[in-house]
C-alpha cells in the first residue's frame, strides 16, 4: 500500500499538491508550520495509489512517496 510523507516544516503552503492529486489525497490544515505556513497534509491517506504527482510539482522538495 502507497504511503504519502508530508514535512511540514518544508511546505509553503503553494498547494500544487492539493490540484495535482487525482484521488484528492492532500488539503490543508488549520495548524501553521515554524514559519506561520498553513501546510499540505494528508487528509485521505487510504486513496494513495502512489503515482507520486504530488512529489514531482513540490517545488519544496516536502512530499515523499512510498511504494
Amino acid at each position: 500500500m502507497p504511503k504519502i510523507e508530508i514535512e511540514s516544516e518544508y511546505c509553503k503552503s503553494c498547494l500544487f499538491c492539493v490540484e495535482a492529486c487525482p484521488k484528492k489525497v492532500i488539503g490543508t490544515t488549520s495548524a501553521v508550520n515554524s514559519k506561520g505556513y498553513q501546510y499540505a497534509v494528508a487528509i485521505n491517506p487510504d486513496a494513495c495509489v502512489g503515482c507520486a504527482i504530488c512529489a514531482t510539482v513540490c517545488p519544496d522538495a516536502a512530499i515523499e512517496v512510498y511504494k
